[in-house]
């Protein structure tokens, strides 16, 4: 068995550390944060999960929280019409099976905690690159699965995955109680304001409780790229209400006596979405593997990220117990990441990439068909979970054109 160090104690690195151990090799994680740091911190993401990357929690027996979390039980959608009188479209579909989404200050400690009572270690120290030389010396293989810092960008960017050199959306957080429930059924209620940016919200579990996760993403330069002047919780929870007053009335309806979770539940920032190559080179020659963020960080317009990192986990669990006792080499570690990218990380990429910009013509008439068509909302909406299936339909205007035929759909 290996001995084998992962720098991150978030979803994947975690994830991945756990199940690890599991297969009998020597874990050490390293974080630059205690439990107790991250529980009493910010709120890091927002983290909605849907059931296939649920499996893999429960697969490793880490669902500890699925029984309390409440679920989110579907997909809605709402476009206004572009004379502001009404919604072009306003539809909603169940998922086949729950999402949930449970906050990482709630998550990770907890898993930090299972880590060390499984016989792993956890170390508490800022990894930089002589850390990373040691760390290489030390172990058979170290694994990076950090989103960002001085030491990611010791992978190269890839610039032919990577479309987008800039920042593609404002982002913000806001962690409140006191929203009026979705009636009929859960949702993550998403909503789309062309040219201003998009507003989804679903609930969740944090830690005073179940709460709704408010999620904003707005076009740079335009009137939700206004997180720069907030200085409080109170200014960033107003400045959340104002959006939705705004822009989204149906919404500012449900939110009147909203409050924070706490003063921690805010989060505001940006980052271009960005594929970077799978290994990093050490000034040493020494090879560092790169997971989750670390080598795909996708904009949290499709909520893929945390889903992203159990499945980049769970695809690397399998490549290191297919390789057996043989030497974690170059070709190893971009294998690894280059099977996760061919089954699955090309796909949600390049949906999520898509979604950054005006939908094209046969995206309007799909989402659209919508609002007359259950079985186009409930395709979509159960994407979510597989985004692969996007490309057999949704991304092409040819395939597009022949769903809409097939399910009786065509304008």
């Amino acid at each position: 068995m290996g001995k084998i160090l992962i720098v991150g104690a978030g979803q994947a690195g975690l994830q991945l550390a756990l199940g690890l151990i599991e297969e009998g090799h020597e874990i050490t994680v390293v974080s630059n944060r205690t439990p107790d740091d991250i529980r009493d911190g910010r709120v890091m993401s927002s983290q909605c999960m849907f059931d296939a990357a649920l499996q893999t929690e429960r697969d490793l027996g880490l669902a500890f929280w699925e029984s309390e979390c409440p679920p989110v039980e579907g997909i809605s959608l709402t476009v206004p019409a572009p004379d502001g009188n009404g919604k072009a479209i306003d539809w909603a579909s169940r998922l086949d099976n729950y999402a949930q989404s449970v906050d990482q200050r709630v998550k990770m400690p907890a898993w930090m905690e299972q880590l060390e009572r499984h016989g792993g270690k956890l170390v508490i120290e800022d990894a930089g690159v002589e850390e990373l030389e040691r760390y290489t010396q030390e172990n058979d293989l170290v694994v990076l699965a950090a989103g960002k810092g001085e030491i990611v960008r010791l992978f190269e960017r890839d610039a032919e995955r990577s479309p987008y050199d800039r920042p593609m959306r404002a982002l913000a957080l806001t962690y409140v109680t006191g929203m009026t429930p979705r009636p009929e059924y859960s949702a993550v209620c998403f909503n789309l304001i062309p040219t201003v940016g998009e507003y989804f919200v679903f609930p969740a579990l944090t830690t005073t409780g179940t709460c709704e996760i408010m999620v904003f993403e707005g076009v740079p330069g335009g009137p939700m790229d206004c997180w720069g002047d907030v200085t409080t919780p109170q200014e960033h929870l107003d400045k959340s209400k104002w959006i939705l007053e705004t822009f989204m009335p149906w919404e500012a309806e449900r939110c009147r006596d909203v409050a924070l979770t706490d003063d921690n539940g805010i989060l505001a920032g940006r980052f271009p979405p960005t594929v970077r190559r799978p290994v990093a080179e050490l000034p040493s020659g020494r090879l560092v593997l790169g997971l989750a963020d670390t080598v795909m960080l996708n904009d949290p317009i499709t909520g893929q990220g945390s889903n992203n990192a159990a499945k980049m986990a769970t695809a690397y669990l399998e490549a290191i117990r297919a390789h057996g006792d043989a030497a974690y080499d170059r070709a190893f570690m971009e294998q690894a990441f280059d099977r996760f990218w061919e089954e699955y990380g090309q796909f949600t990429t390049a949906w999520t990439n898509a979604l950054l910009s005006p939908p094209p013509q046969h995206v309007l008439e799909l989402l659209t068909a919508g609002n007359r068509s259950p079985a186009v909302a409930h395709r979509f909406a159960n994407g979510f979970d597989n985004p692969v299936d996007y490309f057999d339909w949704f991304m092409f205007p040819d395939k597009a054109e022949a769903y809409l035929a097939e399910v009786g759909a065509a304008a």
